[in-house]
């Protein structure tokens, strides 16, 4: 399965929460492969605490391995080389994860056929290699999102599964931003059908993700007046018939991410230790990132029978 997972704006929390996501499914024993295809700011491997790659790779990354470079582009076995002490204690029955970092340096550029054509090969073999293939991808409609539309309409792709993880945080800039990014003239739904995809399937193959949402009902917000959370609760409703209003409402919500200070000032992947142990993360910031990992493959979430 592959799952692409972009933002129409930046600070959106894509990167952090979607690598969160492929911990979890890591956790439950899937191997997993995290493509960092964000070329202008290729940094994933800061949330997996990866020295010497924290803004990408000095030698064959997928800059390189896209331009003809190298053959194969760098590979990063996290639990080997991060220096983060939660990680390094590989969890009983955890499965691969895997970085294949961008290049240190890189940047966007366009893409001609013999990189879209590297970049179906690479796909097409870390389909058959991992059970889970999270593509991080630019903000905005980038090359990255091009390359990953065109790559999943080419005939060699037919019989791969994939889905769109669109994030955003709970805010009217960002709800329509995302759904300009989605339905949009330029958008990712016409842009795909440009490519030959089919629209019905490209949609359904589309859901939202939800970041930094403040809960009004959470203890964090408990000691406000009660003019403060009718407030926030008024914000909260009107952000619901806005998102409802641009086809990015509730049905296609994949899931919601708390308001979490670790998340926003930390970046890093949150543990049961850090929730249980040192007690620096909500259990409800655990919880929503395990039950959305968990939807990405429930056919139920994706308008499959």
């Amino acid at each position: 399965m592959l799952v692409f997972a972009t933002s129409d704006k930046g600070g959106t929390g894509r990167s952090v929460t979607s690598a969160n996501l492929a911990y979890q499914r890591v956790l439950t024993g899937d191997h997993v492969a995290y493509v960092d295809f964000d070329f202008g700011s290729p940094t994933a491997a800061a949330v997996f605490d990866v020295p010497g790659a924290m803004r990408g790779t000095e030698e064959g990354g997928l800059h390189s391995y896209l331009e003809g470079t190298v053959t194969e582009p760098a590979r990063i076995d996290i639990w080997r080389q991060t220096e983060d002490p939660r990680l390094r204690a590989r969890p009983h029955q955890a499965g691969r994860l895997v970085l294949l970092p961008g290049d240190a340096g890189g940047g966007e550029f366009a893409t001609g056929e013999d990189a879209l054509e590297r970049c179906v090969d690479l796909l097409l073999r870390l389909h058959g290699e991992f059970d889970l293939i999270v593509v991080d991808l630019s903000a905005g409609r980038s090359y990255a999102v091009d390359m990953a539309l065109a790559a999943t309409a080419h005939p060699r792709m037919r019989c791969v599964p994939f889905h769109w993880l669109v994030f955003h945080r709970w805010t009217r800039q960002h709800v329509i931003a995302a759904a300009g990014l989605v339905h949009g003239d330029h958008g990712i739904i016409k842009g795909g059908v440009e490519r030959g995809h089919d629209e019905e399937a490209l949609r359904e193959a589309v859901r939202f993700v939800r970041t930094a949402v403040p809960d009004p009902e959470s203890s964090l917000w408990s000691q406000g007046t009660p003019a403060q959370a009718a407030w926030m609760q008024s914000c909260d409703e009107a952000l619901r018939r806005l998102a409802a209003d641009h086809r990015i409402g509730d049905s296609v919500a994949l899931g919601v991410v708390p308001l979490e200070p670790v998340l926003q000032w930390r970046e890093q992947l949150i543990t049961e230790e850090d929730v249980l142990s040192t007690q620096i993360a909500g259990k409800e910031t655990l919880e929503a990132l395990e039950e959305i990992a968990r939807r990405l493959t429930d056919d139920s979430y994706w308008g499959l029978p």
